[in-house]
């Protein structure tokens, strides 16, 4: 349940409109609901700001269906992440208004909220094969409402196309950095912009990347300031926390 609504709920029962019985009624499975395998924090809004978002994976598509259509009912928005094909054509079947995007792997219901101009949050990829993981972040800050700038395909190997994308990065509120291999692409744009930065390490490289350890050690090392990390390949976890960032922004700015 999100504050617009429990306001708005309350002004009626203050109005006379509803009874303070009917409000209750609404209220019962406030701040959560049991469902026979999960239990939907339905209070996250309030205190965070944003709803419960699903993990995907390890799910069913039967279960992510229930989920999604509860949290749905309760808050007209949910996204769940690391979803397969295979489940996001469950949950198509049963719930025809949901949107599926199949590099990002994230399920979608609900309107996008508009994005304002300002703040944004620009998501680098050093190359197509990190496009998964920041399309993730990507996609899910447009969800939570916010504007977008993508650079693709900016990493290290060829600086000037970095370069070339130099003043979009200076306007941005918050960077989220997104690379594989050696993951120099993070240190680099941490050293030319004033905004928080986040790396991203994605699991894309040959032998000693290990899956993203090179990548995530070198962003944990990095001598720029201004550099946080998420774990490897959490394009959904670095969403989050630039949503956060853009929003304190916001609030200072009111």
């Amino acid at each position: 349940m999100n504050p617009e609504r429990i306001e708005r709920l309350l002004n009626q029962v203050a109005a006379g409109d509803v009874t303070a019985a009917d409000a209750l009624e609404e209220l019962r499975d406030f701040p959560y609901q049991k469902l026979d395998h999960t239990t939907i924090d339905t209070h996250r809004e309030l205190r965070q700001g944003t709803p419960e978002v699903v993990f995907g994976a390890g799910k069913s598509g039967e279960h992510l269906v229930e989920i999604l259509d509860r949290i749905y009912k309760n808050h007209h928005r949910a996204l769940a992440t690391r979803v397969s094909r295979r489940k996001a054509r469950i949950v198509e079947e049963a719930l025809p208004e949901v949107r599926y995007d199949r590099l990002s792997r994230l399920l979608a219901l609900g309107p996008r909220p508009e994005a304002k101009a300002h703040p944004y949050a620009v998501v680098a990829c050093a190359g197509t094969s990190d496009l998964p993981v920041a399309e993730e972040a990507s996609q899910t800050l447009e969800f939570l409402g916010h504007r977008v700038e993508r650079l693709t395909d900016v990493g290290v190997a060829g600086l000037h196309r970095l370069l070339d994308k130099f003043e979009a990065l200076r306007e941005a509120h918050v960077v989220i950095s997104v690379a594989g291999m050696e993951g120099a692409l993070t240190s680099v744009i941490g050293g030319l912009v004033a905004c928080p930065v986040i790396g991203v390490p994605t699991s894309v490289g040959y032998g000693i990347s290990r899956g993203g350890e090179a990548a995530l050690h070198a962003m944990l090392s990095s001598c720029a300031s201004g550099v946080s990390v998420v774990n490897i390949d959490n394009g959904f976890g670095a969403a989050m926390v630039a949503s956060l960032i853009m929003r304190s922004g916001m609030k200072d700015a009111g």
